[in-house]
């Protein structure tokens, strides 16, 4: 099992949110546990290999 964080928010009755990993991929749902699902179901997607471009954030280290 693999933890990844996540960014959420309510916003009236929808609950938004995605992976810290990949801001630009947002997905929303009527549940936090179907949002949760959802972002599950994209981080298979976004990892699986079959899309390209995909843009993700990352840390560097400077001196």
């Amino acid at each position: 099992m693999t933890i990844k964080k996540y960014v959420y928010w309510q916003d009236e009755e929808m609950w938004l949110g995605y992976l810290e990993e990949y801001p630009d991929y947002w997905t929303q749902a009527e549940t936090e546990n179907e949002l949760k699902e959802n972002l599950a179901d994209i981080y298979k997607e976004l990892t699986g290999g079959t899309l390209s471009n995909v843009r993700r954030v990352a840390e560097l280290e400077v001196s």
